[in-house]
């Protein structure tokens, strides 16, 4: 049985993932809330929407490494899989509903892929070659983060075989597709946005 300080991780990971990179990012740089412009989403998208490629990927890479860094520290600290799973969760849940901003989260998916890495490298990599191949075929970002998104559980059950981290990845993945009805209907309709075009 896991050391039960180590279940108290779970909360800070949640904590951890709450900080908006975005949200941060522009008020740094003294760009619009992200939250209020351009699509209303604060995610890194969004950003290089309002503020340009160097804004987007300081935000990027903030929502990657807040999702990463929490599972990797209890992988380090060889907790059972059942905190390692919580925890990749725990952060993924604090950037969809972040609590020091009002629960206006983004959608998750550069979060999604720094819980997915630090699972295993096998399946991040897995994962963005299946984002740029979707990517390349369709040129439509949103395709390609729902592909993935859908295929991570079963990415992550071949390439770990663990049940407690599948389960994690199953609930991710479905939060994600959730959270992209509006460009699931946009996609049906046939009016989602291009890589690359206005």
């Amino acid at each position: 049985m896991a050391e039960l300080w180590q279940w108290g991780l779970v909360p800070l990971a949640y904590l951890l993932g709450s900080v908006s990179s975005a949200v941060v990012v522009c008020r740094v740089m003294g760009l619009p809330d992200p939250r209020t412009e351009g699509s209303k989403n604060p995610g890194a998208t969004n950003v290089l929407r309002i503020g340009g490629k160097k804004a987007a990927a300081i935000a990027l890479f903030g929502d990657v490494i807040k999702g990463y860094l929490p599972v990797l520290l209890v992988l380090a600290l060889q907790s059972p899989p059942a905190v390692v799973a919580s925890v990749g969760l725990a952060a993924f849940l604090g950037h969809l509903f972040p609590v020091f901003f009002g629960f206006q989260g983004g959608k998750g998916v550069a979060t999604a892929l720094g819980v997915f890495a630090a699972f295993s490298w096998q399946v991040g990599l897995a994962l963005l070659a299946t984002w740029l191949a979707m990517a390349a075929l369709s040129r439509i970002s949103s395709l390609s983060a729902l592909t993935a998104s859908v295929l991570a559980p079963f990415y992550v059950w071949w390439l770990s075989g663990n049940s407690a981290m599948t389960v994690s990845a199953a609930l991710m993945s479905l939060l994600l597709v959730w959270r992209h009805k509006g460009n699931i209907q946009r996609l049906l309709a046939g009016e989602e946005s291009r890589i690359g075009r206005k």
